[in-house]
């Protein structure tokens, strides 16, 4: 699969050749027309339309906003040449040979590459594609046109399409919609993956985890219709499903364990909320509630400790304890709720327009400082006081009340015993002692030495009695209830303004709570506020914002999230831009599959098993990685969805699965604190104060899943960091998929590949024995989750006896570097 993709990619370098050459410019096509849309106009829009898309700004005479007027040019001629493509204006500037453009910095070669490709393809052009981004570069307008914008319209429920080819492919209504898209372009499905290969990939986009041997065995041999079926609803309900579903969710809402800046320090309580997280997606529960618990669980009819800790969700961001400009920190936390709430929840991004409108989408800053309004009631973190919240119900705190009053007159009463005693005798004290019995340190010395003196034995014997019963009392202090990170509002929030460039020195406007205006019907009332009411902890206004986001009407939340599943599935979401749903983001591949995705979502209740259940048993998730050459050639990034992507493994599924295979992960932690594997001490070293934060776990305990794995901003596991774990500064929705050098080096000189390694080889001893072919054809089968082949085993038992005789190195050592070998092969590492 590798390998055929390596090739196609030859022929793409290869074309590309050729089209800088000096070929004439050839006719452009529909694909043309297209690919302009797809990757040209983005470039255009982002870094040319500023200065040559204005009317009111126009350098060098020279407008792009038409094909027309790039081929008439401006004061340097015309901008492209289709004569001698090559030779064109635009291309001689973009490659900063004799011009510069643009000014700010070359674009990157990617960019360069596609314009070039443009260009020598004949300057494919859509008007209306451009009209609409030189529309959308301007001040943001707020119309019927713009409410009529894909992303906004409400979501209605298409017709499932009918096709003539591949029936016998349609599993669910899914596959009629990608079928459609692979007949519409003469296209066909990949044939269907093997079962060995389906079986994993079901294991790791459920669960996170590889298949044992036996589940694989299980599988391939068993030739029920339901097989399959079986071993979906047996995922879905294994804890592993949520466990693996809330790393997910943990990187949308940039989940953290500390602060950021010069400190770091711990946030107190915060792993309640990954727990939180986890249970909700094992127990299922409804997306929408799932929300409004996140935004407004303070506020909700019923409240419950799970409410209260969802509202941990406000407390994940960074924290800078000692800012230099205070207002300026305020007002930076609610940009980051903003920003994470409208990318997360809504596909939009808000955030760009604190300081001014926004600059492409129909979002002005007055929606941005309405939208921030909901949240302006918020107390910033701070101290315990401001963070913290009791989770007990108010029986519990009523018990909890008794048994401390109780305690602290126990504790008195104790205090006054001692006390009477010691005033007793004080003044019976040398001269020295008196001044040295000031201090409670030094009271129970002096009166041991005075035993038999002043004070009888048995005097002294009793005042021993006393200090013991005050220090059992002490100890036997009630358990503090059960705290959680968690939200504090003033119960009369803050008036808002609108502030000049972002500046809350300088306020604008007065504004209120409202909705972006482009989501609502035009003339539509602003949303209906509670009342203001004298001791409530809260104003209410979060519950107002929790239900519209909530709402089936709402445009955007369910199409978000359904793409987000699809994303997390396949490798991308139908909507590849999946936290930007605006103008700028990436139009979806199949519109009304993901319109019937988010109806269907709605009218099942919100619930996502069912949405995971639909996806997985379609034909479209069972595909094979295979991509036919001629179908590539047309579709390259595959928008048709004619094969299965393969993908690498997170950072997460990597440790998870070396552990797996080692016969080391500890499944048996479900909750509570987070745990702290083994940093080296040269990474450590890198910290101001070497070690400071990270606790120190036991072997089991830090054997356990990757999520339950603390996440300290200033220092990070080095595995999971260089196999492109998700930044905990802000949003993460796509993961990067780098390779690098690091990741070879982590995986073959890394401490815990390493140790991992030695222990995988020790169980493979304990099962197989000493025989190498056993060793290796276990040892195979785990890492592969397949049977090996033959060759497979034939090279790993080689690898052994080279170690042995050319190496000179112990059976066991031999051993464990073939396991440290078969944890770094690439279909251990890939999935496909």
């Amino acid at each position: 699969m590798i390998s055929s993709n390596i090739r196609f990619f030859g022929v793409g370098l290869t074309l590309s050749l050729l089209w800088m050459n000096g070929l004439s410019a050839e006719t452009p096509t529909a694909t043309d027309v297209a690919f302009f849309e797809k990757e040209v106009l983005p470039i255009l829009k982002a870094n040319c339309f500023a200065c040559h898309g204005s009317e009111k700004k126009l350098q060098g005479g020279l407008r792009l906003t038409s094909r027309e007027d790039i081929l008439k040019g401006g004061e340097g001629g015309p901008a492209v040449d289709l004569k001698k493509p090559d030779e064109s204006l635009i291309l001689m500037a973009i490659n900063y040979d004799g011009l510069m453009m643009p000014p700010k910095g070359k674009l990157p070669k990617a960019q360069i590459e596609i314009l070039t490709k443009w260009i020598t393809r004949g300057l494919a052009w859509s008007d209306k594609a451009a009209a609409a981004a030189v529309k959308a570069h301007g001040i943001p307008v707020v119309d019927d046109e713009a409410r009529n914008f894909w992303a906004f319209r409400p979501v209605v429920q298409p017709t499932i399409p009918e096709i003539k080819n591949y029936k016998s492919r349609i599993a669910n209504p899914i596959d009629s919609f990608v079928l459609a898209k692979l007949e519409a372009n003469e296209a066909r499905p990949a044939p269907m993956a093997s079962k060995e290969t389906l079986l994993r990939r079901l294991f790791y986009t459920l669960t996170g985890l590889p298949p044992s041997p036996k589940e694989v065995e299980s599988f391939v041999n068993d030739n029920s219709p339901d097989a399959y079926e079986k071993v979906v609803d047996r995922l879905l309900e294994s804890r592993h499903y949520g466990e693996h579903w809330a790393r997910h969710w943990l990187d949308l809402v940039r989940y953290a364990e500390s602060n950021s800046f010069e400190r770091d320090n711990p946030k107190p309580f915060v792993w309640r909320y990954r727990d939180y997280v986890i249970r909700s997606f094992n127990s299922d529960k409804p997306y929408d509630h799932f929300l409004r618990e996140q935004l407004a669980g303070d506020e909700l009819d019923e409240i419950t400790p799970d409410s209260i800790i969802a509202t941990g969700y406000y407390r994940l961001g960074l924290w800078d304890d000692e800012p230099a400009d205070r207002p300026l920190a305020f007002y930076d936390g609610l940009d980051d709720i903003v920003a994470t709430t409208s990318q997360t929840m809504l596909g939009l991004t808000a955030n760009c327009a604190r300081c001014h409108d926004h600059k492409i989408d129909p979002f002005t800053q007055r929606d941005y400082y309405s939208l921030l309004a909901f949240f302006h009631g918020i107390k910033p973190y701070g101290g315990d006081n401001e963070i913290l919240r009791f989770i007990g119900n108010e029986a519990e705190r009523n018990r909890h009340a008794a048994a401390t009053a109780d305690w602290e007159g126990q504790m008195a009463n104790a205090r006054k015993q001692i006390a009477a005693f010691e005033d007793a005798i004080k003044d019976k004290l040398p001269g020295g002692e008196i001044d040295d019995f000031k201090f409670d340190g030094k009271r129970r010395q002096i009166l041991r030495k005075q035993r038999g003196k002043l004070i009888s034995m048995e005097e002294h014997d009793n005042y021993e009695r006393l200090h013991r019963e005050r220090e059992r009392i002490e100890r036997e202090r009630p358990k503090s209830l059960e705290q959680a990170l968690a939200i504090k509002e003033e119960s009369h929030p803050r008036d808002t303004f609108v502030l000049l460039r972002g500046n809350p020195q300088a306020p604008g406007d007065r504004v209120e709570p409202a909705f972006p205006s482009v989501l609502l019907a035009a003339n539509s009332k602003p949303p209906e506020l509670p009342a203001r009411r004298d001791g409530s902890e809260s104003s209410g206004r979060r519950r107002v914002l929790a239900d519209w986001i909530a709402s089936p009407t709402n445009p955007l939340t369910a199409r978000v999230m359904v793409n987000r599943v699809w994303q997390f599935h396949f490798g991308r979401g139908l909507v590849r831009s999946s936290s930007n749903f605006g103008y700028m983001g990436s139009p979806p591949t199949h519109p009304e599959l993901l319109d019937w995705l988010a109806g269907e979502f709605i009218r099942g209740g919100w619930k996502l098993k069912p949405l995971h259940r639909l996806i997985v048993m379609s034909t479209a998730f069972r595909m094979s990685c295979q991509a036919d050459s001629a179908i590539a050639s047309k579709d390259p990034e595959n928008d048709w969805i004619s094969h299965f992507d393969l993908r690498r493994l997170s950072a997460e599924e990597v440790r998870d699965s070396i552990l797996a295979v080692s016969g080391n992960l500890n499944l048996k932690k479900s909750e509570g604190p987070s745990i702290y594997p083994v940093i080296p001490r040269e990474v450590l070293a890198g910290q101001s104060v070497p070690g400071r934060g990270w606790e120190k776990s036991s072997a089991e305990e830090a054997a356990s899943r990757s999520v339950f794995v603390h996440i300290k901003r200033s220092l990070a596991v080095p595995l999971l960091t260089v196999f492109d774990a998700a930044d905990p500064d802000s949003p993460c929705p796509v993961r990067f998929t780098t390779t690098q050098p690091s990741q070879a080096l982590a995986l073959i000189n890394g401490t815990f590949a390493n140790e991992q390694a030695t222990l995988f080889a020790a169980s493979l001893r304990r099962e197989a024995g000493t025989d190498s072919t056993a060793c290796v054809t276990l040892g195979l089968t785990r890492v592969l989750q397949r049977q090996p082949t033959e060759r497979d085993i034939a090279r790993g038992v080689k690898f052994l006896e080279d170690n042995l005789h050319q190496e000179n190195v112990s059976a066991d050592e031999a051993l464990r570097r073939f396991c440290l070998l078969a944890i770094n092969l690439n279909e251990f590492v890939y999935l496909d």
